[in-house]
């Protein structure tokens, strides 16, 4: 079932977060449509603010990363890099006029981890209370419908 929205998620996340196989993306994928477009990385520290700030450019009302837990970084402190990161990339948002909520993080919990399904869910409910963003015009958006049957 398709339902006209007019927001856009850039969804960045670790790919040790509960549900991030590659078989549970395709399925939130197809779910999300265009809605959602996810980006499995290998450690939520190489993010950097360009591709946040690269995605709220050129498609995305907001741009979210989703770490692993805290002190379970298979590169030690990737998550800890990418919590300064976002909040940098928060910080240039804001000075430019948008709102900081369009970029976040959330960071993985040790007591009862929340799937990827859970969490794209859970941002993108946020997202859909926001604004659109005035960064990107009417004319720059491809797509008006999204897939999203859980919605």
């Amino acid at each position: 079932m398709h339902y006209q929205h007019n927001r856009t998620l850039a969804l960045f996340y670790c790919q040790n977060v509960p549900g991030a196989g590659e078989r549970e993306r395709i399925g939130l994928e197809k779910e999300y449509g265009q809605c959602i477009r996810f980006y499995p990385i290998a450690c939520s520290g190489r993010l950097e603010p360009v591709h946040l700030l690269s995605a709220l450019e050129n498609f995305a009302d907001a741009a979210y990363l989703i770490t692993c837990p805290e002190g379970m970084c298979r590169y030690f402190e990737g998550n800890l890099r990418a919590i300064k990161r976002v909040m940098r990339t928060q910080d240039i948002i804001s000075g430019i006029g948008l709102e900081k909520e369009r970029v976040g993080i959330i960071t993985g919990s040790k007591e009862g981890p929340k799937t990827l399904a859970e969490l794209a869910k859970e941002i993108f409910d946020k997202v859909l209370q926001m604004e659109p963003s005035p960064v990107l015009g009417k004319g720059e958006r491809s797509y008006d419908y999204c897939a999203t049957e859980a919605h």
